[in-house]
Parts: C-alpha cells; structure tokens; sequence
C-alpha cells in the first residue's frame, strides 16, 4: 500500500466514518473509493483535491507524509494547501523553536516543508515568544549591523503577505538562500526590500521566488558585543557609501 492509501485510511478511521459516507461526501462510489484505499488505484487531482478538503490536510502530505507518524495535532496550516510545519512543544509545553545553523541554511531551502528534516534540528524554548510559529536562522555577512556572523535572528511564522509591514525587517526564505532585509512596500510581482547598511542597494525579491517570511521576534547574539565593534561598522558602512557615490560620480562622467 502507498503512502496516501495509508493516509486516507487512517483519516477516515480517526474521524470514524464509513467508506460510504466519505464516498458520498466526495461524489464518487464506495467501490471506487475503497480501490484508493486498498492502493489498487490511484485518483485524478481533482478527486486529490477533493479528499484534500474533505480531510483539511494538504495534498503534499497526504501523498507524501506518514501521518500516523506526524500527528497533525502538533502541526499547524500554512496557506495555499502547502505542507504543514511541525509545531512542537517540550515537557514543559513551550515552543520548541528549531535552530538552523550556518552549515545546514542552505539544506534547510530543500528541506524546509519535510517534517523529517524539521525535527532533526535541534531547537530552545523562549517562554516570552508564545502565540505563533517561530524559528532561528543564522546571520550572515555585514548588510544588517550590528546582526552578523554568530548571530541568529529569531522569526515569527508570517501566514501572509499582506501582513508585512513597512520598516519592519524580515527573514526571506527564497530559492536562491536565506536573507534577513527590511522591507519597504510590495506589488504583484514582489517585495522592495533593504539593508540597514546603506552600501547595499535596495532591491526586489519576486514573489515566484519567495518559499516563506519569517518576522524578526528576537535575536541571539553567541558573541560578545563590544561598543568598539558598533563604531567600526559605521565607519565602516561610511566609507563604503563614500566609496558607492564615488563610483556612481565616475560613471556619470564618463557618459
């Protein structure tokens, strides 16, 4: 039997209905539903999407993940029929928030909607984030001073665009890596987005490209901040926007 024939089995003897009912539910004939079952045939999407709502689960996890495995009680929606994201708990019952460390980030735009690949990261518990699905993501490079390498940003699960509010940064999940940027204002075809290190360019992020927004909740710094590191990034960020208005004068001078 596949995966979703087991699923589906399992889903219907949860909620304690017959083939029958579910197969009514869905327009279809016992017998033919009980062929899904059975794993003797496979359905047509739409009859997938059908089950999908009839189920409230997703399609990705319904063909793809063991649920008798992951219980969806400790799992939470995500929009547009996506899989679902593990939520898990402690002894305590706190959030357990995983942790991708640098050496996985780039694993994690693979693995990120495998729950398999969620629970092996190791995670902490921060009573004072609660309400909501959160997780830490590594820093990386000199764009978001005084964020850099050895710290990690700790983003709120953000279900939807729309939410995004202007000034405030975010954690951006796209196909080609991990960004943490503020944003600015959004259209139909993506995010504007900045880096509080005025050397670097504003620019967009397409949507197409976007996997999932995470909002800053809190950060954690696994070095020691010194004051004299503050001073040197700004001077640092002064000489490299100097160093940008030079070039762009140049440029303009030799048109």
């Amino acid at each position: 039997m596949s995966i979703f024939s087991e699923n589906i089995r399992f889903l219907r003897d949860k909620t304690k209905a017959s083939q029958q009912k579910v197969a009514d539910d869905i327009s279809i004939t016992r017998g033919r539903y009980a062929t899904y079952e059975d794993g003797r045939s496979e359905p047509p999407i739409e009859l997938l999407i059908k089950l999908s709502n009839h189920y409230k689960v997703s399609i990705d996890l319904l063909v793809g993940v063991d649920l008798q495995k992951y219980p969806l009680d400790n799992m939470i929606n995500l929009p547009n029929n996506r899989i679902l994201l593990p939520m898990k708990v402690d002894e305590a019952g706190e959030n357990k928030i995983e942790i991708v460390p640098q050496k996985a980030s780039m694993g994690y735009l693979s693995g990120y909607n495998d729950p398999e690949f969620v629970e092996g990261l190791q995670h902490l518990s921060l009573p004072f984030l609660r309400n909501g699905k959160f997780r830490a993501f590594p820093a990386d490079g000199d764009s978001m001073p005084p964020y850099n390498d050895g710290t990690y940003i700790v983003g709120k699960y953000l279900e939807d665009k729309k939410d995004l509010k202007k000034g405030k940064t975010y954690i951006f999940i796209t196909k080609d890596g991990i960004v943490y940027k503020r944003y600015s204002k959004q259209n139909d075809s993506g995010s504007f987005v900045s880096s509080d290190n005025s050397f670097y360019e504003p620019y967009e992020i397409k949507w197409s490209e976007v996997y999932e927004i995470w909002e800053f909740a809190c950060s954690i710094n696994t070095q020691e901040l010194r004051i004299e590191n503050l001073e040197y990034q700004e001077i640092k960020s002064m000489f490299e926007t100097l160093r940008s208005e030079i070039r762009s004068s140049k440029n303009k001078s030799e048109i």
